[in-house]
């Protein structure tokens, strides 16, 4: 028997974002086996108890139509196990079917996906045939296809499937539905799976913008949320021209993406985030909310790409031991990780900065200083996480190997010289977030806040230096809620918004305050009188606490900054308990200063 295998000049030039196109081709390979396996396993399963297949046929008729399509056209079975909601569907069913899951509608319309698949991959190898498929809400999806749309009385019923070339039908009581002979185009009742397909230089890229594939979605069926054409158009449009900027900026890897991401499923864009993400279940696919600008695509795009390898490469080789504890500090995330999503997570972020190291480089004029400062930061931020990730005893040797080649990529892009001013940015955005976390995730022990208390009581002018820098375990459950604004604003200030734009903007900004517009614009001495104006009002307020601590560091050095950006949930936990239990009437700064003394960088 074969089995796939990952040699290791393939598992270290994937460590690297190093290899051709042949190392995506034998990963996509793997999956491809990994899926006919979970569908065999499936139909066996359910063959034991066909009433699980409700009213649909017995398996036997979908064994006799798939194994008709494999012999027929062996490149129409393979494009349907090649299709990323294939992945996605045969691992949330397996995981109905296993553990007696409920699942969204009843377990016979997940099972007879199978069947919409066969059908599909049928009408791609031109066969004559006619089977009964789930009809689920009016819809039928026919996976790399579209979806046919007919009037239903109940939420999950059957429709027939079938015909020859040229006539393929989808019929459900009177009505009926043909498909298209082109591909990607609408007709009557029918909606087709939309292809973008763009070039820069001989670099092409062809993806999907599948927004009707019930499983489409991360972790459960979601309904079809059908672009509009203006919106396929803006979509189209940005994928155009981040296509271009990631051929500019990375010309090799450009072509492995190409090779391994060829669906996207659009979301609606989030003001001033770029929410992303994928499964390792449905390679080759990502999910995408829209971006504002072309460059934060061509961004997102490296980087779920980079999960998209990983989680090949997990389906072969395994990284780390199960270790869930959700215990590392990671930067592109505002809760703790565990081990697992933390190695996930570095390698994703070792492709972005490769991206904004080169596009600082060689990118268009107006995006520079943006892509100097996004690559001082993600190159700082990855490795201080890969650093962290390393010595782990829950790695496996496979997972040390691995890391060790992120650092050999990222290792050396450390010393590259980026201008002061934006190193500055960087440094200050990086101190931000930490301490966010930090004042957050993690919990002083009752026992030395208590203790500082009572000496700051008694009136000692230093606290003991025994109660300060023990090491603290994170905590999942946040104590109060985080905002982006800060950094949303630099990065504004950063694409060539001058302050009298971002007089306009910030209010739009979610969570800015007039207090965070003044530190973005460097106005420090007002941003320093606005959040001890914030702390006065809302004294727990995570964002104000470090917004002082940030806006006092640049005015000179500073023991109640060092203590608000080093130990702010040290800070927040004694004033916590002065200005309560003990009735003590003093200021977060009055305590940060006290507890600075003894901090240091």
């Amino acid at each position: 028997m074969a089995f796939h295998r990952l040699p290791w000049a393939d598992f270290d030039a994937i460590a690297q974002m190093k290899g051709g196109k042949p190392i995506v081709r034998r990963l996509r390979s793997a999956e491809r086996s990994r899926r006919k396996l979970l569908l065999s396993a499936l139909l066996e399963a359910v063959a034991k108890a066909p009433e699980q297949f409700g009213p649909l046929p017995s398996a036997e008729t979908l064994w006799e139509l798939l194994a008709r399509v494999e012999a027929a056209s062996p490149a129409a079975f393979d494009r349907l196990l090649d299709h990323p909601y294939t992945g996605s569907w045969a691992g949330y069913t397996t995981r109905l079917l296993r553990n007696d899951l409920n699942g969204v509608g009843p377990l016979w319309i997940h099972l007879g996906h199978a069947y919409t698949i066969a059908a599909a991959a049928a009408i791609r190898a031109g066969l004559r045939f006619d089977i009964a498929v789930p009809l689920w809400k009016g819809n039928v999806a026919l996976p790399t296809l579209g979806m046919a749309r007919l009037r239903a009385s109940s939420p999950f019923s059957v429709a027939e499937v079938g015909g020859g070339p040229g006539n393929y039908v989808i019929r459900h009581g009177a009505r009926s539905v043909r498909v298209p002979d082109r591909a990607g185009t609408d007709g009557p009742g029918w909606w087709g799976l939309r292809r973008l397909r763009t070039a820069a230089g001989d670099r092409r890229f062809s993806v999907a913008l599948d927004d009707l594939d019930p499983y489409r979605g991360l972790y459960e069926p979601v309904p079809p949320q059908r672009l509009s054409s203006t919106e396929f158009s803006e979509w189209s449009g940005m994928l155009v021209e981040a296509w271009r900027l990631l051929v500019k900026a990375l010309p090799d890897y450009s072509s492995l993406l190409s090779a391994g991401l060829n669906s996207l499923v659009p979301r609606p864009p989030v003001l001033f985030r770029n929410p992303s993400a994928s499964t390792g279940e449905a390679f080759g696919s990502a999910v995408l909310g829209r971006p504002t600008d072309t460059a934060s695509l061509a961004a997102t795009l490296v980087h779920e790409f980079q999960h998209v390898v990983l989680g090949g490469v997990l389906h072969l080789t395994r990284l780390c031991d199960e270790d869930p504890r959700e215990r590392f500090y990671v930067p592109w995330r505002d809760d703790p990780r565990p081990l697992a999503g933390a190695i996930q997570g570095t390698y994703a972020f070792l492709g972005v900065t490769a991206f904004w190291r080169r596009l600082a480089s060689v990118g268009p004029g107006p995006a520079i200083r943006r892509a100097w400062f996004e690559f001082a930061y993600w190159r700082a931020q990855t490795w201080r996480t890969l650093e962290a990730l390393r010595g782990d005893a829950s790695l496996t040797a496979a997972g040390r190997r691995f890391l060790d080649g992120v650092a050999g990529t990222l290792g050396p892009w450390r010393h590259e010289r980026i201008e002061e001013d934006i190193a500055v940015l960087a440094g200050a955005a990086m101190a931000d977030h930490r301490a966010g976390w930090r004042s957050r995730h993690l919990r002083p022990s009752p026992g030395v806040v208590g203790q500082l208390v009572d000496c700051w009581l008694a009136g000692e002018s230093r606290p003991p230096v025994s109660l300060i820098g023990d090491e603290l375990s994170p905590t999942p459950v946040p104590d109060g809620a985080w905002s982006h604004a800060r950094a949303d604003l630099v990065r504004l200030a950063l694409t060539g918004a001058g302050d009298a734009e971002l007089e306009d903007v910030w209010p739009t900004v979610p969570g800015a305050t007039a207090a965070d517009f003044a530190y973005a614009t460097g106005r420090y001495d007002d941003a320093t009188r606005r959040y001890r104006a914030e702390l006065a009002e809302t004294p727990d307020r995570p964002a104000s606490l470090v917004g002082l601590g940030l806006a006092l560091a640049e005015t000179g050095p500073n023991s109640a900054s060092r203590a608000l950006l080093y130990c702010p949930e040290l800070v927040r936990a004694v004033h916590r308990e002065l200005r309560g239990s003990r009735g003590a009437a003093t200021t977060t700064e009055g305590v940060a200063s006290w507890l600075g003394q003894l901090v240091t960088e």
